[in-house]
């Protein structure tokens, strides 16, 4: 929670003397419309990661055997990482990103937070050091959904949609799958069936791409169905 606070602190003060501007251009302050486009973002995600989990459970044939749920693990799961998306989020798409879109543009601005998110993941997995293959497969995939994150933030003006885009993929993969310090939580993998090779490769791109394209999806749809009110786009703002 300490880090948080330094993080927010911080990013006031990035803001306020950069670009003179307060905390709230990142769309942090809840509000009615802000919170519908997190509420969005989350029941989105929940749909697409669990069409993603049966996809993966028909292919390789995955056998699931449930758990006794522990509310109140599943309960400090979701706080956990609700301030853990929100953590990463205004690093990686608060006022820095903010800042290099006013000074250098969107679309390279963009580029770079979903690069820089990408390479993140090298350390926060652990795997400098691994094969080239697997650290380009990571940052792909995670370069890709901070790509989507990132052009989320831009277009809708606040980091709420991206925030629930990020709390729902971490967290019902926490249901299904090992993670630290919450994993498993309903669901635990008992088999599935190996896959290697060129298979391995084919079925890893689809799981890990798949999500992020589906979110992108949403977000134009979102965009152009105008299905909330009040957003807020600058049409004055080059494309991407």
């Amino acid at each position: 929670m300490l880090g948080l606070l330094v993080i927010i602190v911080i990013s006031w003060l990035l803001l306020h003397f950069i670009e003179k501007k307060n905390i709230e251009v990142l769309g942090v302050v809840p509000n009615v419309n802000r919170g519908i486009q997190f509420v969005i973002g989350f029941i989105a995600i929940v749909v697409i990661i669990l069409v993603n989990i049966y996809i993966e459970t028909m292919l390789l044939k995955v056998e699931w055997q449930s758990k006794p749920i522990n509310y109140s693990a599943v309960f400090d799961a979701f706080v956990y990482h609700i301030r853990s998306a929100l953590t990463e989020d205004l690093v990686f798409r608060g006022a820095i990103l903010y800042i290099l879109i006013q000074r250098i543009g969107a679309t390279k601005a963009i580029w770079i937070s979903a690069i820089v998110f990408g390479v993140y993941h090298w350390f926060s997995y652990g795997i400098i050091g691994e094969r080239i293959i697997l650290l380009a497969y990571v940052l792909l995939v995670t370069g890709f959904t901070g790509y989507v994150w990132a052009y989320s933030f831009y277009k809708t003006k606040s980091i709420m949609l991206g925030l629930g885009f990020h709390l729902g993929v971490n967290f019902i993969n926490a249901c299904f799958f090992e993670s630290q310090p919450y994993g498993e939580l309903i669901f635990q993998e008992m088999s599935r069936i190996d896959v290697k090779d060129w298979d391995w490769l084919f079925f890893n791109l689809f799981k890990g791409l798949f999500p992020s394209i589906m979110m992108l999806v949403v977000v134009k749809l979102i965009l152009k169905t105008k299905l909330y009110p009040q957003l807020e786009i600058n049409h004055h703002e080059s494309a991407i």
